[in-house]
């Protein structure tokens, strides 16, 4: 069983910073690509950052330049470093696994339970 837990939301002023972190755990036996997703009040989820096993990475147009999305190979973890935070960045921050578990020849989608980051003076 794959379980990612977050870390790192709150509450932040305007032009302030946050940093978010997963981490994986459970028999994992390779992994795709990992990322964040946000849902912010009334709106679909969407992709905020991603990084793929390769290194590669992709970041929605509204955050680049100031979302850097980071990996700790050895733990299983990764970051998204949020700077210059605005009003609209206010939302839920789902990260997100795309993994292989031991045992199994299935790639599957993990996600975290959440965590709320609101920008507001």
């Amino acid at each position: 069983q794959v379980q990612l837990v977050e870390s790192g939301g709150g509450l932040v002023q305007p032009g302030g910073s946050l940093r978010l972190s997963c981490a994986a755990s459970g028999s994992i036996f390779s992994i795709n690509a990992m990322g964040w997703h946000r849902q912010a009040p009334g709106k679909t989820r969407e992709l905020v950052a991603s990084l793929t096993v390769g290194g590669s990475t992709n970041y929605v147009g509204s955050v680049k330049g100031r979302f850097t999305i980071s990996r700790d190979n050895a733990n299983n973890t990764w970051n998204l470093q949020m700077n210059s935070l605005k009003a609209e960045d206010t939302a839920v921050y789902y990260c997100h696994l795309r993994a292989l578990p031991s045992g199994s020849y299935l790639w599957k989608d993990y996600w975290g339970q959440g965590t709320q980051v609101t920008v507001s003076s």
